[in-house]
């Protein structure tokens, strides 16, 4: 049976994925839904010095502490940041990357270089303290403000993910609008290394296409 960690987007929490937990519980596997430090239930912990590494940490931790091996990390949008700097910092404990409509970031890179100008004028949309970017709008009510300095501190990676046997890339392609991740999705296909999947589904995979998803990661888990 494996084992998934899941890792949600900005202003999201560890409930983001309930539902989607639920199905792999069911089908006998291991899910571990993770608060990102700082946010939701965590966001006591705001303000202060919560950055990448600190969010690269709460999965590299939480693989140690339950000891687990050969995990498949699922990165849902600024998730992909995370799971990257975590298989990198821990590659004896992960065995699959599965990035959910997400950032694939290469050495050097940050949210805020990777995303459009409109998205960093959302990101300097601060609450009072200034630590932390406020959810936008349509976001679900439980979301709550996100720690700047995850989003603008760079990623630093060594061996970065060649050491990483299954490469997944999930696109939403139902977006009302353009999607952000087109580029990195038509990238992606074209390279032998990763397998992609495109669902008709809003940016929300989990919530719009969780039984989709669902079978996705098991055939991650199987192969």
């Amino acid at each position: 049976m494996a084992t998934f960690v899941l890792v949600p987007g900005m202003c999201h929490g560890g409930w983001c994925f309930d539902e989607l937990a639920r199905e792999l519980r069911a089908r006998g596997h291991t899910a571990h839904p993770l608060t990102l430090t700082g946010l939701s239930e965590r966001s006591h912990l705001l303000p202060g010095a919560v950055n990448l590494d600190t969010h690269i940490e709460d999965v590299t931790a939480l693989l140690e502490a339950e000891k687990i091996r050969d995990a498949v990390l699922v990165g849902h949008s600024y998730g992909g940041m995370v799971i990257t700097g975590a298989a990198d910092r821990a590659p004896d404990r992960v065995a699959g990357l599965v990035y959910l409509d997400a950032m694939v970031p290469e050495h050097g890179d940050s949210c805020w270089t990777l995303v459009t100008e409109q998205e960093r004028r959302w990101y300097a949309d601060v609450v009072d303290s200034g630590f932390a970017a406020r959810p936008l709008p349509f976001f679900d009510p439980r979301a709550t403000p996100h720690p700047v300095a995850s989003l603008m501190q760079p990623i630093r990676l060594g061996d970065g993910l060649a050491h990483v046997r299954r490469r997944v890339y999930v696109y939403a392609k139902g977006w009302d609008g353009p999607s952000p991740f087109t580029p990195v999705y038509e990238r992606l296909r074209e390279d032998s290394d990763w397998t992609t999947h495109a669902l008709a589904s809003g940016h929300n995979l989990m919530r719009d296409a969780p039984r989709d998803l669902a079978e996705i990661l098991l055939e991650t888990a199987r192969s």
